[in-house]
């Protein structure tokens, strides 16, 4: 029988966007498409954010225009929302106790997941150990200072994509966020690479593996599942 795969997901606990009055938080799309996705193959799924408990959702994620299939699905889905209500703090994370990490985005996490040293040495935790790491849109803030050994930026020389500046821009979010994104990886020596605006892109790089938006969730997830389990089958319902 195969052992069960140990997921972590991580989101992020603010929910407004700086001193602004703007309301922010995770994107549900993020964890709601992976987390079916994982679901469905036999894993074990726990959410972690930086203050733990109740996980913030941006209101817009959950839009009549936004609004996906798989978040409506999240959101009637008990044990799901359980889940999301009580997440556990990222001090209480044990890393070793996962196969698995993915990083949820919304713009809540350019604020708490940025230079946040827990979420920083669980990663560097991952990629010594060569395990799985899906990243998707803001949520690559959590890899801006991630070391690979003592001296060198994880993300130098690394092909990776994120939300992209277009993306912000068009989103009329650019002025209200403290970088952008897409800006501040090329200035660390990342290539950054992007799809169109809105569409699926995706960038695998070793064990890591990162979507530029919520389009991408999806396959983010299907990829870092098949870095442990190649053949593994997703039972749809």
């Amino acid at each position: 029988m195969t052992k069960p795969i140990k997921v972590l997901f991580i989101s992020t606990s603010n929910d407004k966007m700086g001193d602004s009055a703007e309301k922010t938080g995770l994107w549900m799309e993020e964890l709601a498409a992976p987390y079916y996705i994982f679901k469905e193959a036999g894993a074990y799924l726990t959410i972690a954010s930086p203050l733990g408990g109740p996980v913030p959702v941006d209101p817009k994620s959950e839009s009549i225009i936004t609004v996906t299939r798989s978040s409506k699905r999240f959101r009637n889905d008990i044990e799901a929302m359980n889940h999301l209500s009580r997440s556990i703090p990222l001090l209480d994370v044990r890393s070793d106790q996962y196969d698995l990490l993915f990083i949820a985005g919304g713009h809540g996490a350019m604020w708490d997941l940025t230079a946040n040293p827990l979420l920083k040495q669980l990663v560097e935790h991952f990629n010594a150990k060569n395990k799985p790491v899906g990243v998707i849109c803001h949520g690559v803030a959590a890899l801006l200072n991630v070391m690979e050994g003592k001296d060198k930026l994880w993300l130098k020389g690394k092909t990776i994509t994120a939300f992209s500046n277009s993306e912000e821009e068009s989103a009329g979010m650019a002025q209200l966020l403290p970088f952008l994104l897409e800006t501040r990886l090329k200035e660390l020596g990342a290539t950054y690479t992007s799809g169109a605006n809105y569409t699926k892109h995706v960038v695998e790089t070793g064990n890591v593996i990162t979507g530029q938006n919520p389009a991408s969730a999806e396959e983010v997830a299907k990829l870092t599942l098949n870095l442990i389990r190649p053949t593994f089958t997703v039972i749809r319902k």
